[in-house]
């Protein structure tokens, strides 16, 4: 039985536990006769209030070992408190696998845990984190990132990415996709790796700009002129581009390369498929014009990016 720990302070989110800790418990349901023992913990053990208000029972963190400890986020004020640093610095050294959720990551930083390792919280506060601790290689756009046996992962929500990761992990790719099922949650977020998706970026008002968005989104692969989009979104091309670009601040040409970037990523990061056949299904005429729109848009050509995801999934 895996035992997994989930430290927290005054002033958590709840949903920075509640997530994780739901997805450990769904794979216990999955998993014949169980596969994890799941505890809270706090450095002084006893209720800890949350920044909700509700307050959590918990077993003193020196009282038990584990083979998994998450540090949950919340407010970065309690992991300034030396009590806690100390618990985190025991639990750490004592613990084969850590990771933290949202601003968990300020904790483990204090703990030097990260020094030289990537890693990622809340977009936010990545630059926070960057500032105090220019030892760490932050990488704000991130969901989750594993460095070895310390895994760091972005805002709230993205702790139940981080737990399917962990559970993927543990007990494969079947397990994770049915645990991500039973939550109805994405068992790979549409935009890969990245905290931020084209779509969500975009946000337009108008319903039919959105249906032109969508339907570029499920023909990535074909020539997608403006006159095409404009037809999806029922409006003459003029009324199209007019509208398109006051309300998402781009050229449908250019969100159209959003779009097709974030497809690409997704991939290179979940396989070893040749770039030059991830460019034709995601739409690019030829490779060196999706290497063009990488370099545009994230800084770096395609190989970096599926480096990248090889070095998480590596561990």
């Amino acid at each position: 039985m895996h035992h997994v720990g989930f430290f927290i302070c005054q002033n958590h989110r709840i949903l920075d536990l509640a997530g994780p800790l739901g997805a450990f418990e769904e794979a216990n349901t999955l998993i014949e006769g169980g596969a994890y023992r799941l505890t809270v913990i706090s450095e002084p053990g006893g209720i800890v209030v949350g920044s909700s208000g509700v307050p959590i029972d918990t077993r003193l963190s020196r009282d038990t070992a584990f083979d998994t400890v998450l540090f949950i986020g919340g407010d970065i004020g309690p992991f300034q408190n030396p009590d806690a640093i100390a618990a985190a610095k025991d639990l750490a050294a004592r613990t084969v696998r850590v990771a933290s959720v949202c601003t968990g990551a300020f904790l483990l930083a204090e703990t030097g845990l990260l020094d030289g390792r990537r890693a990622t919280t809340h977009w936010r506060l990545a630059p926070e984190l960057q500032q105090r601790y220019p030892q760490i290689r932050v990488e704000a756009d991130r969901i989750f990132i594993s460095d070895h046996n310390v895994w760091t992962s972005a805002g709230i929500s993205a702790g139940i990415d981080l737990a399917l990761a962990l559970i993927e992990t543990d007990h494969g790719i079947a397990i994770a996709r049915d645990v991500a099922r039973e939550l109805v949650v994405p068992y790979r977020r549409s935009g890969g790796q990245s905290q931020f998706s084209a779509m969500s970026q975009m946000e337009p008002e108008s319903d039919r700009i959105r249906m032109a968005l969508a339907f570029a989104r499920e023909h990535l692969v074909e020539p997608l002129p403006i006159e095409r989009l404009a037809e999806a979104a029922r409006l003459s091309v003029r009324q199209f581009g007019r509208a398109f670009r006051s309300q998402t601040g781009e050229t449908p040409a250019r969100a159209v390369e959003r779009l097709r970037v974030e497809a690409a990523c997704s991939r290179l990061q979940s396989g070893s498929e040749p770039i030059e056949q991830i460019a034709k299904s995601v739409g690019f005429s030829d490779p060196e014009r999706m290497r063009r729109a990488f370099v545009k848009l994230h800084g770096h050509p395609p190989q970096a990016i599926r480096r990248a995801g090889r070095q998480d999934s590596s561990g």
